[in-house]
């Protein structure tokens, strides 16, 4: 699908409020409700919009450890590569796996109450994924930024 300029202006409101009515989107992008309601159906349909969500304080649910996590498999072969991924999709701490190039083959993004509570699924998750052979993980001291809108 390709965009114009009126539904950059839709994605881009709605990155920063999708809870607002299809009558305060359609007055913020300066089109007609019903026009609006098209575009938005428009682009769930087309799956550029994929879900709405609400965004969750990390803070305020006592989460106040990101750790990242880089991990090195012994293999590079299919069985091995999907049964770490299969598995490491099961862990609730982890929001993010990125398979990567360069020198690890993972990127986890976990969180965590504390170091100890990290410690805890290290022991009972990350340290029983299969074809592990390495793992290095590091701390965020504090979060700069952090946004979930894309660049549109």
């Amino acid at each position: 699908m390709e965009l114009d300029a009126i539904d950059r202006r839709i994605l881009k409101a709605l990155q920063k409020a999708g809870r607002m009515t299809n009558a305060e989107l359609s007055e913020r992008v300066n089109l007609s409700p019903s026009a609006c309601h098209r575009r938005v159906a428009q682009l769930e349909k087309a799956g550029v919009i994929r879900d709405y969500v609400a965004l969750l304080d990390q803070k305020r649910l006592g989460l106040m450890t990101t750790v990242f996590v880089e991990i090195t498999l012994s293999g590079q072969a299919d069985e091995v590569l999907e049964a770490f991924e299969r598995e490491v999709a099961k862990i609730p701490d982890v929001l993010e796996c990125h398979l990567m190039a360069g020198t690890a083959d993972y990127l986890l993004k976990v969180i965590t109450e504390d170091t100890e509570h990290f410690a805890q699924i290290h022991r009972r998750y990350l340290a029983r994924l299969p074809g592990v052979a390495q793992m290095h993980s590091s701390f965020a001291l504090r979060t700069v930024f952090k946004t979930t809108a894309l660049p549109v």
